[in-house]
């Protein structure tokens, strides 16, 4: 594995070049905003009047239509949704594409599973922060930085990588280490840990916690706190040195429950349905699921999505905190700005 940092970059690769970031999200917030502060030419394509589009002019950036800003554009970032990012690129960012320019993702999902064939006269990289975008841009304030991964798909001009660092550099990543790999395995991996840990995994472990609790008979406070509150707290043991420091912070009577009780409910059963879940990721049967999905209207997404918001945990979730009002002050997400 290959790691480079800000030592191994250069911002000047960027100079006299304009960089279009193709969506004004999560992601796509906090790159326009860490370069333009990197000193990088930003202009942001976003559809006319939607709310990032007055987001990104609330930030005073250039904002265009996406075919607009891919014409002003000589390195072009694509932080659209993955299950639009297709029928953009076909319908206004591809026609405008001319040989030369730099075309990158934040995520390889397009490019991966076929969706996107740039032509072969334009350079095509990765760079993909390995976290949500209000943090890539919460610990960049901050002089930090989201570690990102790196990779070349095309490179006619010779300099893609080159470029690439620069704009890994440039959204802040050079500070803790960018990785390089390939599309193939950032898309893959990255799948399956939103799937089977960071994300349905653990929500799923949190509200079976809950229910489990409550259906006890306890009160819906404890368990909320003990099976979500307290989560940040082990989270944070873990990220600063990795489960044997958390471990140690802990008490025995917990390490003990800990390591004992742990394997019996991440059992072989469990691993079973990780390879599983793997492998429909592998074979882009998770892809075509997922774009179907879209194309339909999101139908099971947004039952789904409404059942979890409508979760009890999450009622007993905003009373509590409302209880600690600090938590509110340096929020990650603010929806009216990010």
């Amino acid at each position: 594995m290959k790691v480079f940092y800000d030592k191994d970059a250069d911002l000047a690769r960027l100079e006299g070049r304009t960089v279009a970031i193709l969506g004004y999200g999560s992601q796509g917030h906090a790159h326009a905003l860490n370069l333009r502060e990197s000193g990088v030419e930003v202009v942001v394509g976003e559809l006319p009047g939607s709310p990032p589009w007055n987001k990104a002019e609330a930030e005073r950036f250039k904002v265009l239509p996406a075919n607009e800003a891919t014409r002003s554009g000589d390195v072009l970032m694509m932080t659209l949704p993955d299950e639009i990012m297709a029928d953009v690129y076909r319908e206004e960012i591809g026609p405008e594409l001319r040989d030369g320019s730099y075309l990158a993702v934040a995520h390889g999902f397009n490019l991966h599973f076929g969706q996107i064939r740039p032509p072969v006269g334009v350079n095509v990289f990765m760079v993909a922060p390995k976290g949500p975008g209000h943090i890539v841009r919460d610990l960049y304030t901050r002089g930090q930085g989201v570690p990102a991964l790196v990779a070349v798909g095309q490179d006619p001009a010779g300099d893609t990588l080159e470029v690439a660092l620069a704009y890994a550099s440039g959204i802040g990543a050079g500070r803790s280490g960018i990785i390089e790999t390939t599309i193939r395995e950032e898309t893959e991996t990255d799948l399956f840990g939103e799937q089977a840990v960071l994300c349905g995994g653990l929500t799923a472990l949190m509200q079976a916690g809950f229910e489990t609790l409550v259906e006890a008979g306890y009160a819906p406070e404890m368990a909320y706190f003990e099976c979500i509150h307290e989560l940040k707290l082990i989270i944070d043991l873990i990220y600063e040195g990795g489960i044997s420091n958390m471990r140690y912070s802990i008490s025995n009577t917990a390490q003990y429950g800990d390591v004992t009780r742990g394997p019996r409910l991440i059992d072989s059963r469990v691993k079973a349905e990780m390879k599983r879940i793997l492998g429909a990721v592998q074979s882009g049967e998770f892809a075509r699921e997922w774009l179907l999905e879209t194309r339909a209207g999101k139908p099971v997404f947004n039952a789904l999505t409404r059942q979890g918001e409508e979760h009890p945990l999450e009622e007993v979730g905003r009373r509590l905190r409302a209880l600690m009002p600090w938590l509110g002050e340096r929020k990650l997400v603010d929806k009216s700005r990010n």
